[in-house]
């Protein structure tokens, strides 16, 4: 099932960037290439910001509630 949700995310994330991009441009082939280069930036991007908030939470203490971290 795991699979299956992820694949229905990224295929959210392309419909987005397709979509955005298309009305920005009005052109469908530079659409096509934020749908393709979005999922890229992610899997690329998605690991520093996993590291960035370990870092804070580490500085917070490892038993702060997460209702601090929202504010």
């Amino acid at each position: 099932m795991i699979i299956i949700e992820k694949i229905s995310q990224t295929l959210l994330h392309m419909s987005v960037a397709f979509t955005v991009t298309f009305v920005f441009t009005g052109s469908v082939s530079i659409g096509g290439i934020a749908a393709l280069v979005e999922p890229v930036c992610n899997v690329l991007l998605l690991p520093l910001h996993d590291r960035v908030w370990k870092r804070i939470r580490r500085r917070l203490g490892k038993n702060t509630p997460n209702a601090v971290l929202a504010g």
